[in-house]
């Protein structure tokens, strides 16, 4: 029966679920193929946790879905997957371990419940992953990724920087989209960022950073980068978009999550005749507001554009005067003081707009829930992929 099984493939899915406590089978996938593939090793970070828990979650995924009879959103995200990975070195080579390495853990951990429909279901599923991934990347003529060279680095507030480069070949986005960062600090651990500018064929591309507190790789950008160093980009993801034909745009950014929207509002001054677009930029005091005055000059040239700032404390920490000063000349909206997702909501539910939200996670998550209490039409709103 193979992938008309969908009990055996249900089995499957269980046993992979980092929710239902698939860490011990993950690990000794891993140490399998380290085993059989010496050279598979040096894909990855020392640190494996968060590798062992994101394969979990995208292989339970996987199964789920062909459980569920979706097979089209898979296959799409596996290509992209598959031309992705080149960055990382993998070969083909490396999809013949993993494949044995694979179905070689699941026929062990399961082998009291083993039997030929779940080896043919298991075989089929594993088949048809690795397979689309190593035919999305062997059919990608492309160079897996950039390189680049850091030409100016400027720290904007206490845990934010703007970071410039010059790429060694120019690398191609559509507005909205992000890529995965490699920096020297770092090696074999990618981030991702959005470029807060419009491809260039020259080859330059900006991004704004903030240091996550906690995390490892954003604070070591913020205060380590220097001109310079050399950094590695690839392929780029992401479906946010403005639809010119679909109405009026609310866009709601939360700190550098104003880079991909940024993007689009500078492509959108490249046409005659845009859509109305209300920008909702919001941080925690109002010296977070970093980037207020190249959003000014932006909406003074384009009647389009209109800017809200938002903080949720009105007054700033003592520390603020040791960075530049981001008040922007008269002319935008008057600031609001609250929380974003609160803020936004006070005007309606925004439902005959097109919404994008950019942000972190936790500002995402809550400005889209109020927005649905609001009654906004989820279908009407645009973020990327939450973890």
């Amino acid at each position: 029966m193979g992938l008309e099984d969908r009990e055996s493939l249900r089995i499957l899915r269980d046993a992979v679920d980092p929710a239902r406590g698939s860490d011990e089978l993950i690990r000794r996938f891993y140490t399998r193929w380290f085993a059989i593939d010496m050279s598979a090793r040096d894909l990855f970070p020392p640190d494996m946790a968060d590798q062992r828990m994101n394969f979990g979650k995208a292989l339970a995924w996987f199964l789920g879905e062909l459980v569920d009879r979706r097979a089209h959103e898979p296959v799409s995200v596996l290509a992209q997957l598959g031309r992705d990975h080149r960055k990382y070195g993998v070969t083909q080579r490396h999809y013949d371990s993993l494949q044995s390495a694979l179905l070689s853990t699941l026929r062990s951990h399961l082998i009291t419940r083993w039997n030929d429909r779940l080896e043919e279901a298991a075989h089929d599923a594993v088949a048809l992953a690795v397979g689309i991934m190593r035919g999305a990347a062997d059919a990608e003529k492309g160079p897996a990724y950039r390189d680049g060279t850091v030409i100016e680095h400027l720290r904007v507030t206490r845990d934010v920087s703007v970071i410039r480069l010059q790429l060694d070949a120019p690398l191609y986005y559509h507005p909205g989209q992000y890529v995965m960062v490699q920096v020297p600090q770092w090696p074999r651990r990618w981030r991702y960022l959005s470029p807060s500018i419009p491809a260039d064929r020259g080859g330059a591309i900006e991004f704004h950073v903030r240091a996550v507190p906690g995390g490892m790789i954003s604070p070591s950008i913020v205060a380590e980068t220097r001109p310079g160093d050399r950094w590695r980009i690839s392929s780029p993801h992401g479906g946010l978009h403005v639809d010119r034909d679909g109405g009026d745009v609310l866009m709601i950014a939360g700190s550098t999550g104003l880079a991909p929207l940024r993007t689009l509002i500078m492509d959108l001054t490249r046409k005659a005749v845009n859509p109305r677009v209300h920008l909702f930029f919001g941080g925690r005091f109002p010296c977070d507001l970093y980037d207020l005055r190249t959003l000014w000059h932006i909406a003074a040239q384009n009647p389009w554009l209109s800017v809200t700032p938002v903080s949720e404390y009105s007054v700033d920490p003592p520390w603020a005067k040791d960075y530049p000063d981001v008040q922007p000349p008269r002319g935008l909206h008057v600031r609001q003081t609250g929380v974003l997702a609160d803020v936004v909501t006070r005007y309606g539910n925004w439902s005959d707009r097109q919404i994008l939200i950019s942000g972190n996670p936790d500002m995402i998550r809550a400005t889209k829930e109020a927005l649905l209490a609001k009654g906004t039409p989820a279908e009407r709103i645009q973020h990327d992929p939450l973890p």
